[in-house]
């Protein structure tokens, strides 16, 4: 471990680069996941069509062949992307369609009589899916959602492929260096855990904040994001 301690900067530089990663795709993948997730309920077959594509094509294919087309077969068709933009990208786009089938599961899970009970009081789709749906939808597909975060992060050392230099770029540095496998892959192996252990903390803190079943002066936060949740309660 001794032969490593100089290079724990570095590693720290590789662990915020990993971080930054992991923060920039989950706001992705979570704006991805609701727009897909919505879009394959639709009605409209321009919609629900080209969502399915997407959602099948991501979800049953290798994320790693996903960043590599991204990087290296885009350039053909004259889109150049630096290899920050494209792990992102992938990441995002790759979790998101996880993420959709969490979003559609949610909705279609809620009691059929949440709708006819929203049409009955004139709620325009908009309405009934802002302020009936999503408040009640919304708290059962947060526990999925923080696994779908996880993944992300563990994804996120597929990334060092395509030279962008997070945790697991360092580390083969690292490694290269001083022959300190064992020491190396085994600090790394704590990040790791570290990351994610405070990602599932947060999911189970954020599960807790918007529990429908918390009194409703301990929700002052959701209640200002969705503030008429108890609608149709």
């Amino acid at each position: 471990m001794s032969e490593i301690l100089p290079y724990f900067p570095l590693l720290g530089e590789g662990l915020l680069i990993t971080i930054a990663l992991t923060l920039a795709g989950m706001v992705l993948a979570v704006v991805v996941a609701f727009a897909a997730g919505i879009a394959r309920m639709s009605h409209r077959r321009w919609l629900r069509w080209p969502a399915a594509v997407f959602i099948e094509s991501f979800r049953g294919t290798s994320m790693l062949v996903q960043l590599f087309w991204l990087f290296f077969a885009l350039p053909f068709f004259g889109i150049q992307l630096v290899p920050f933009a494209a792990a992102i990208l992938a990441l995002g786009l790759n979790e998101g369609a996880y993420g959709a089938e969490i979003v559609r599961g949610a909705i279609t899970a809620l009691p059929r009589g949440q709708r006819e009970g929203a049409i009955a009081l004139s709620l325009s789709p908009y309405q009934r899916m802002r302020f009936v749906i999503l408040p009640q939808a919304v708290p059962a597909m947060i526990p999925p959602f923080g696994n779908v975060m996880v993944d992300l992060l563990k994804n996120t050392s597929l990334v060092s492929l395509v030279t962008v230099a997070d945790l697991t770029f360092t580390a083969q540095m690292v490694r290269n260096t001083t022959g300190a496998t064992a020491a190396v892959f085994g600090t790394i192996l704590v990040l790791y855990f570290v990351v994610a252990y405070a990602l599932s903390l947060g999911s189970s803190w954020l599960e807790r904040r918007v529990d429908p079943t918390r009194p409703a002066r301990s929700q002052g936060f959701w209640q200002r994001v969705l503030p008429d949740r108890r609608v149709m309660s």
